[in-house]
Formats: structure tokens, sequence, C-alpha cells
């Protein structure tokens, strides 16, 4: 039966969660440099037009519709057939179709996390045969791993709002697109500081506001898993905030804004696969370890020699693994009973769990993102050229420039 609370709720928690998308349009945008900030811009804001697109006509269907062999769902719900204002199978409180709506924002942000990682240098036409290519082949079929009937869920794996899903999926995306794209002309020695640190810091705060429709949304009503939910999620964020710029203190010497930013966008990654099986206090351990774990990892890039640019390995890559491991280890079924008690709970087979899906998403997003990035490399070309990349993708893709003066 329809409960208009919650139905009201997820209506909310659904317009936070599409705010995210051009929350995290400008955090990246003000990362790059001037010349690039609108290509970088626009390739999340597209993201909402093409990914929406996918999802009426056979998306939806394909990531929650009836199973197949515990891999992907069938076309019984293409054009969102059968998808309307009565309940669905998923959320029995509110109607099919707000439930397919929440689930789209979660299918739009992911292609447009791994942005961050290409920016600067990618054609804009390769970007949007790769969303397509990418969204269909690697973000539908793991969600339906996780969340529509697939076989993680089946084997009791824990994602509560989309640690594996989403971030442990794009960040290893990401790193195989920084890999195969090449560096950035210049990376190593010329200066690629951010042009925008306000810019920065708004996306960044739009992207924690929207995030408690993300992570409480995932209740998918308006109950006490909600309230635990928007809780840790907060509680992630700022304690994140706090241990990545402590870390960065001790390490370089000064605190930095874009390192504040950075650390809750990290907490707030890493909470997202707990938030509705975890106590407050253990979410204090979850960003604690994530703002600190992240800072490094960012470190190890330079070291490593790959120009990931906005550092979405680092953050969603390695912040999502630990979130996944986090969520075996701090899981109770006393805060979620529909949950699993993770290893401090006696059932240290749920952190196995864990991480077993974990890398299972890595490898099938590794192989099939590398796949995908060499169909699209030999049809359209990846890299525009050098006099284009030197000259800045606002200009050479777009013909517009962010600032006349």
């Amino acid at each position: 039966m329809i409960n208009s609370g919650d139905t009201a709720f997820m209506l909310l928690a659904t317009a936070l969660v599409m705010l995210m998308t051009p929350g995290l349009a400008l955090f990246y945008g003000g990362m790059v440099r001037t010349k690039n900030v609108l290509s970088t811009i626009l390739q999340s804001f597209v993201c909402l037009g093409v990914v929406t697109l996918i999802w009426v006509l056979y998306g939806y269907s394909l990531a929650f519709g009836p199973d197949r062999m515990g891999l992907i769902g069938n076309f019984d719900w293409a054009f969102l057939s059968g998808v309307g204002l009565a309940p669905g199978p998923y959320a029995p409180s509110i109607p099919h179709l707000l439930f397919s709506a929440f689930q789209l924002m979660f299918a739009i942000i992911t292609p447009a996390l791994i942005t961050g990682a290409f920016a600067e240098r990618i054609k804009f036409s390769a970007f949007l045969l790769f969303l397509v290519l990418w969204t269909s082949l690697v973000y539908l079929p793991v969600c339906h791993w996780v969340w529509g009937g697939g076989w993680l869920g089946k084997i009791g794996a824990l994602d509560f709002a989309g640690g594996t899903v989403i971030h442990i999926n794009s960040g290893a995306a990401a790193l195989v697109a920084a890999l195969i794209i090449g560096k950035r002309k210049g990376w190593g020695h010329d200066s690629f500081m951010p042009h925008h640190l306000p810019m920065v810091v708004l996306g960044g705060g739009i992207l924690w506001f929207g995030w408690f429709g993300f992570n409480a949304g995932s209740a998918l009503s308006a109950g006490p898993t909600a309230v635990t939910a928007f809780v840790t999620t907060h509680i992630s964020a700022a304690i994140a905030a706090l241990s990545w710029m402590v870390a960065e203190w001790l390490y370089n010497g000064k605190p930095t804004v874009l390192g504040a930013v950075s650390g809750a966008v990290a907490g707030l990654v890493a909470v997202t696969p707990a938030a509705g099986f975890v106590s407050p206090v253990s979410s204090v351990i979850i960003g604690l370890v994530a703002g600190v774990l992240c800072y490094f990892a960012i470190m190890m890039k330079t070291r490593l020699g790959y120009d990931d640019a906005l550092d979405v390995v680092a953050v969603h890559g390695i912040g999502g693994f630990w979130g996944a491991l986090a969520t075996g280890i701090f899981a109770s079924k006393a805060v979620n009973p529909d949950g699993a008690n993770g290893l401090l709970f006696g059932n240290p087979a749920q952190f196995l769990i864990q991480l077993a899906g974990a890398l299972a998403v890595i490898v099938f997003s590794v192989v099939l993102t590398a796949v995908i990035l060499k169909v699209v490399d030999k049809t359209v070309g990846l890299r525009v050229t050098e006099e284009e990349e030197v000259q800045g993708l606002d200009l050479s893709q777009h013909s517009e420039v962010g600032y006349t003066s």
C-alpha cells in the first residue's frame, strides 16, 4: 500500500541525488585549469540526458528487471512498461515509478565520477560513446548483481547505497581510463593547480547536502533506518574532513581548503555502503580511516606515475574499497535487522563476502572498461590533438570560454 510520507520522503531524496551531479560538475570544474572548466562541467551535466534516455529505453529493465542467472535483468520493463504508480517489488510503500527514478539518479552520477580521471584531454565525441557503452555494459550488470536480485545480493554482500555499485565500480574504471588515455601534456613538470577553489567548495558542499538523499534515501522509507543512514553519513564526512586535514598538516606542514573538502567527500564515499548498517560510533572510525587513507593514496599517485587528474581512484576507488570492507567489520543486526553482523559482531564470513564482492566488481570493471576504451579509440579516437589540448577543451571542443575577462 502506498504510504504518502514515504513517497514524499523519496521524492525529496530523489531530487537531492539529482542535485549531486551538477554539484559534482562544480566540484570537478573548479579543480581543472581555466581553459577546461566548461568541458569538465559538461561531461558531468550531459550524463543527466544520456543516462536518462538509456534508463527509460532499457537500463532500468536490465538493472532491476526479473533476474536471468544472477547476471542481468530482462527486457520486461523496457520503455518503463509496467513501471507505474502501484508499488513495485523493491519498495512496497512507494510507487514503482518513483523507485525507478531514484535509482536513475545513481546511474547518472556513476559515469560522471569517472570523468575526473581523464579531465582536460578526452574528445567529447569519445566521451559520449564511452558513456553509452560503459553505462550499458558495466553499470547495469553490476547494479543488478548487488541490488536487482543478482548473484552478489544472493550471497549476502551488503551495499546500502552504492559503495560497490558506484564508487568501487567507477574508481576501477577511472584507473584504467587514466592509464589507457595517458597523461596530460606537461604532467609531472607543469603546474596543474585548481583554478577556482571557491567553486570546489561549493560543489563539495552540494555533494555533502545531496548525499543525505543518496544514503538516507536508500532506506526507501521515512523510518529509523533512514535516520541512522542520515546521521552516519554526516559523521563520517565530518570526521574524514578533519582526519585528511590533520594528515596533510602533519605531512606537508599546512592544511588546505582542497584537502578538507576532499576529505569530506572521501568520508561520504566510505560510509556509503555501510550507512544503514552501522552505528554512529562506527561511522567515526570509518571516516577517520577514510580521510587518512585517501590522502596517502593521492600521495602514491605521483610515485606510481599515472595521471588521474582529479583523484577519482584515490577518493572513490580506495575510499569505496575501504567502505566495503568496513561494512563487513562494523555491520550490526542490532542497528539493522535486515542486514548482517560483521566481523566485530561475531561473523567473520561477512568480511570475506564483502572482500569477494569488491574484488569481483574491480576485475569486471577493469576488463570491460579496457575493452570499451579500446573500441572507442578505434572508432572515434580517445584524445584531442596536442594542439587542441594546449588550446583547451572549452574552445577546441565547444567553442566557448568560461570567463571573458
